[in-house]
């Protein structure tokens, strides 16, 4: 299995645009299918969700890839 992490910028992304990120999908279009597909699981469970928010701590899996969602780095000030 491919293990991945994905370092967050802010609170949270959305599913599909982590999948295009990581390099999972080619394109959004392509992630967003995956997922409505039934093939992407969060944290062990299905997800059916595009959008869903994806928050630090959270794990993605998806066929022969796992990207653990690794908080943002604290803001300066």
């Amino acid at each position: 299995m491919q293990a991945l992490q994905f370092q967050l910028r802010d609170e949270f992304i959305e599913l599909h645009r982590l999948l295009k990120l990581q390099g999972i999908t080619a394109s959004g279009g392509e992630a967003k299918a995956l997922v409505a597909s039934g093939a992407v699981q969060v944290d062990g469970v299905v997800e059916l969700r595009k959008a869903c928010k994806i928050r630090a701590g959270q794990r993605v899996q998806t066929g022969d890839s796992s990207i653990a969602v690794l908080a943002a780095p604290p803001k300066p000030g």
